[in-house]
Formats: C-alpha cells, sequence, structure tokens
C-alpha cells in the first residue's frame, strides 16, 4: 500500500477526543485538581489516621467514599496524562506531561496510603460488626479484596517507601522500555516501519514479503536486546526482592491476589492447555502446512492467509456495522453502549508514528468513559480486534455505572469475558453471513488461528514468564538465554510442525505484558476458555441467558468468579470446566481436518 493511499485511509478513521477528561495539557482544571487532591488527601489523613476500627459502620461507609472520591479524582489525572502520551510516546513533552502528572499522584496519594493498610488491620470480629450498618455493607466486597492483601503488606513506612519509589523503579523502566519501542524503526523494501507495520505484514499474501519482513524485524530488536535484556533482568529482580519482602512463595502468586483467583485454579488452566498443546497448535499446524503443500511452516508463515484465501479488506464503516450487528442480534442493550463509542470519539483508530502499537481500551474513571485505542488497518483481524476493545468497552460502562469507582474494576481474569465474547459473536456472525464453503474455510481457520494466539500462545508466554523469573532468581539472565528460553517454549506450545531460526530468538523482546503486568497474560487463555463455555451455554438456548451475560457485565469486581459463573452452571474449579472450553476450539480443528479430507 502506497504512502499516500495509507494517509487516505487515516484520515477517514477516528481520532479520540480527550476533551471529557480534560481540553488539554496545559487546561486550567488539571491545575486545580491537583491542588484539590492535594489539599483534600491531607484533611483525610487528620481526619481519619489511627481512628478506623473506633468507628461506626456508617462513619466508616462515609470514610471509603472520601476516599472513593479523592482516589477517582487521581485516576482522572493519571487516565489522561496516559492517553495523551499513548497517542504519541516520542513526543517529549506528551511523556513528559506524563511523568509530571505520574509523580505529581504519586506524592499526593501517599498521603491516603495509611487508608487501606489500617482498614486491614482491624480485628475480624469488629469489621463484621461494623459491615451491619447497611452504608457500609455496600463497600463489603472492596473491603474483603482488600483485606485478601493483609498478610503480604508490610509496614506503612515501608510502603510508603516501596509508593515512592515506583517512579523511579518499575515506572521508570516502562518508560524506557516504551520509548525504546516507539522510537524502533524496521528497515523494509527502503522505508523505515514501525513495530505495529513490520509485525502486520507476518499476515501479507506473499511469503517472500513475510520472510523478509519476519527476518527485518528480528534483526532490528537484535540491536536493541541489550537494553531491553536490562529491563527485563531488573523488574523480574525488583518484583523478586518485592515478592520475598511480601511473602509471596511464587511469582505468579501476586497477580492471582490481585485477579482474585487461586493459584490451584490457574495451574489447572495452565495444565489443561499444556496438555492440549498437541491436540490443539501441534494438530493444526501441521495441517496448515499440509495445505502449503509443505511438512513444515516457517514461523513468518504461522499467520499466514492459506494459500487462495480472498484479500479481503474492509472499510471502517463496514467494521463498525459488522461489529455493532453482532452485537446487537445478540442484545439490543449491548449493541447501544457499544454505539456510543462510535458516535462520540472515544476511538482512536488511525495508524501513526510514535502511537503505541497494538490496542487497548482504557476504563478511565465511572464519572467519564472509556477509551479505546486499536490500530486499523482493514484486516479481518483488525474487526475482531475491534470487536474484542469495544467489548472492554461496554463491560466497563455497564460496571462503572452500576458499582462505582471502587467496585467497578474486574480482576483481568474476568475482565477479557466480555472482549472474547464480542469477538465471539461478531466471528459467528460473519461466518452465517457467509455462504461460499471455500471461504467459510478460510474464516474458520482463522479464527482457530485466533484461539490458538488467545490460549496456547499466551500460556507459552505465561511459561516463559515463570521460567525466566525462575532463573533469574539464580542470578542475572544473558540476552542468549533468554532467546533460548522463548525457542524452548515456543517449540513446546506450538509444535514440531513449525520451524524457527535465530532471528525469531528475539521476539521476546517486543512483548509489553512482560514489562508492564507480569503475569497478566494467562488471563488471555482464562478468558477464551470462560468464554467458549459460556458461548456453548448460549448456544444451548439457555433461557435468559443474555440478561444473565448483562447481569454479569454489571457486576464489575463486586463478586468472586465463582459467584459469577453459576448461574451458567459453570464452575472454573472444576477441571471439566477447562476441558469444554479447550473442546471448542478442538471441535474447529475437527470441521477443518474434516473439510480437508
Amino acid at each position: 500500500m502506497s504512502k499516500t493511499v495509507r494517509a487516505a485511509k487515516a484520515a477517514q478513521l477516528p481520532e479520540w477526543d480527550l476533551s471529557d477528561l480534560y481540553s488539554g495539557m496545559d487546561a486550567p482544571e488539571i491545575k486545580s485538581d491537583l491542588a484539590a487532591a492535594e489539599k483534600g488527601a491531607k484533611e483525610f489523613a487528620t481526619a481519619w489516621r489511627d481512628r478506623l476500627s473506633s468507628l461506626a459502620g456508617d462513619e466508616l461507609a462515609k470514610a471509603i467514599a472520601q476516599y472513593e472520591a479523592l482516589d477517582e479524582r487521581l485516576s482522572r489525572l493519571m487516565s489522561y496524562a496516559q492517553l495523551v502520551a499513548a497517542a504519541d510516546v516520542t513526543d517529549q513533552t506528551r511523556v513528559r506531561f506524563q511523568q509530571s502528572i505520574s509523580e505529581a499522584v504519586t506524592a499526593i496519594s501517599t498521603d491516603m496510603l495509611f487508608f487501606t493498610l489500617e482498614l486491614n488491620q482491624i480485628d475480624d470480629a469488629v469489621i463484621e460488626e461494623q459491615l451491619a450498618a447497611p452504608a457500609l455493607k455496600a463497600y463489603a466486597p472492596w473491603i474483603r479484596d482488600s483485606r485478601a492483601f493483609r498478610p503480604h503488606e508490610l509496614s506503612e513506612r515501608e510502603e510508603q517507601l516501596l509508593h515512592e519509589k515506583q517512579i523511579t523503579g518499575r515506572s521508570a523502566w516502562g518508560r524506557l522500555f516504551d520509548e525504546t519501542m516507539a522510537a524502533v524503526k524496521v528497515p523494509f523494501d527502503g522505508k523505515e516501519l514501525s513495530t505495529t507495520q513490520a509485525l502486520n505484514l507476518l499476515n501479507h499474501p506473499k511469503a517472500k514479503t513475510r520472510k523478509a519482513a519476519a527476518k527485518a524485524f528480528g534483526q532490528t530488536m537484535a540491536g536493541q536486546i541489550r537494553t531491553l535484556t536490562q529491563i527485563t533482568n531488573t523488574l523480574a529482580k525488583d518484583k523478586e526482592i518485592e515478592d520475598r519482602w511480601r511473602n509471596f512463595k511464587r511469582p505468579v502468586s501476586s497477580r492471582n491476589l490481585m485477579n482474585r483467583v487461586e493459584d490451584e485454579v490457574v495451574d489447572a488452566l495452565v495444565e489443561a492447555v499444556r496438555s492440549n498443546y498437541a491436540n490443539l497448535a501441534h494438530r493444526y499446524y501441521r495441517l496448515k502446512a499440509g495445505w502449503f503443500g509443505q511438512d513444515h511452516l516457517d514461523y513468518w508463515d504461522r499467520n499466514a492467509p492459506l494459500p487462495d484465501a480472498p484479500d479481503r479488506t474492509l472499510t471502517w464503516d463496514e467494521a463498525r456495522s459488522t461489529v455493532l450487528g453482532a452485537y446487537r442480534r445478540f442484545s439490543p442493550e449491548l449493541a447501544d453502549v457499544g454505539q456510543r463509542f462510535f458516535e462520540n470519539r472515544w476511538i482512536d483508530a488511525p495508524i501513526r508514528p510514535g502511537k503505541v502499537p497494538g490496542a487497548f481500551a482504557h476504563p478511565t474513571v465511572p464519572s467519564a468513559h472509556p477509551y479505546l485505542l486499536v490500530n486499523f488497518d482493514g484486516k479481518v483481524r483488525d474487526v475482531m480486534t475491534l470487536a474484542h476493545e469495544l467489548g472492554h468497552g461496554v463491560h466497563q460502562i455497564l460496571a462503572g455505572q452500576s458499582q462505582g469507582y471502587l467496585l467497578a474494576n474486574t480482576p483481568l481474569t474476568l475482565a477479557e469475558t466480555a472482549s472474547v465474547f464480542g469477538e465471539m459473536l461478531t466471528f459467528q456472525a460473519l461466518l452465517d453471513s457467509e455462504t461460499d464453503a471455500k471461504r467459510k474455510r478460510f474464516m474458520l481457520a482463522s479464527k482457530v488461528e485466533d484461539m490458538l494466539n488467545t490460549v496456547v500462545r499466551q500460556i507459552a508466554f505465561h511459561e516463559f514468564e515463570t521460567r525466566v523469573h525462575d532463573e533469574r532468581r539464580l542470578g542475572e539472565l544473558s540476552s542468549e538465554r533468554l532467546g533460548e528460553i522463548w525457542l524452548a517454549v515456543q517449540g513446546e506450545s506450538l509444535g514440531p510442525a513449525l520451524r524457527f531460526d535465530q532471528d525469531y530468538s528475539t521476539y521476546w523482546a517486543y512483548i509489553p505484558h512482560f514489562v508492564h503486568s507480569p503475569f497478566y497474560v494467562y488471563a488471555y487463555a482464562f478468558g477464551d476458555c470462560l468464554v467458549n463455555s459460556l458461548y456453548s451455554v448460549y448456544q444451548d438456548s439457555a433461557p435468559g441467558f443474555a440478561n444473565k451475560y448483562l447481569d454479569l457485565l454489571r457486576a464489575g469486581g463486586a463478586k468472586h468468579h465463582t459467584e459469577l459463573l453459576a448461574p451458567f452452571g459453570l464452575d472454573a474449579s472444576d477441571p471439566k470446566f477447562w476441558a469444554r472450553g479447550l473442546s471448542v476450539v478442538s471441535g474447529f480443528i475437527d470441521q477443518l481436518e474434516r473439510s480437508a479430507a
């Protein structure tokens, strides 16, 4: 695609308008909100410090309401700063603005840090008596989840130190990663591509183009590998130190606690997927290699379009109508919420230099609304990404409206529910509308690949993180060793039909989750398997499913996964739950094998 054509396409795509948060980086409201938050935090500490255990329930509810309002104001500021920077992380004005807001918010919130620490030290009998007050009972789920961290909390002074040093510790290393990756230019065919543009070429219909892009990307990453290795080693060691002080026995345990899911449930998910590597990924890629007339696939062909697959592209309007139409057939209410993102400027879609790669949905705060970032290039996978992020956005709106700021936050394991479900609705709508058997096979293969990327690949990422963090406890890892671990887990998960070379050994280094959210990745597999199980219930025409599903989204973080899944007859602690989810992927591969016979 020529630069002129790409620019014309980008001009037709929506860019977000952040003025619902603040009118600009120099908006006077930013200064006044910071001043009000600083004053409010100090007054809050004066009013409530060393009193919580002696308060009546309604008084404690009043204190929590004040804490909630203060924290939401700070989150609005941070959300705006993060979104401004995400639009162009090569713009130093934007990056400095984000850093200055982060430092100010960190300093202000230090005065509030005592609150949850003191709340968590209240005797169990006392808190139960306080919870008898109706006003406090509304915050019971948040209190429960906060107090779950009690065994892992340090003294207030130690917590303050860790809190304040984040901006020169983890956050600083994360910023270095973002700026490094945004500045990376991949030389290709006489041009310089962003990482997003280069990786998109791995879906190109021409094998020569895929190979050239894959090797150029790997070699470009090799040029940054010293910096990225240093970031990885430093953050892994930082996590090991904090985990040790907080008495977390395993690197994943702190994430599981944040996700409100038991270690044993996550272990069961990981084991279920690993034991199905051969039945899923190994089987599919062997089948795909056969479609290419080969015994093996090179890694740059893993997501290649199938031979003779139509090179289909969609306009933004077609993508919007496809996604909203699929949502509406399931639930008009769901589609109405989703439509607001398009009617307003809540989505940033063009591919631009400096814009962060990938896609995300930022919840901001319930008093505003979420924003979506995608890098839309018209591919069917881009439509699936739009459906995914819109699911997040709808979920965030429904939870925020129903639960308020403190209870709207959904743990990662359930935060992927609406996004993956939205993808499945959109895929089924596209599949049902297709009448050509050959096109259906192409679409089904593409969906299987997306599911393998979500389930098998993300659990392989989880295995990579686990091995890296375990080995880091014994000493620093070299770039070569990180590459060896990466190639090992990729080979185990994707199977003998995939061929890798040394250039691929650097591909671990571009994945932002490893830097910003250690052990985040298994949540994708959790969400996909959960949605597959949910969708099978839906296909069985379970009465009232849509209403139950909307209730699940509205619950936000107010309920544990056992409570949320019970109305559907599902239980994530039951190994059959994971088998049911994985059987959907396996069933799709069965269909493809029959069509190829």
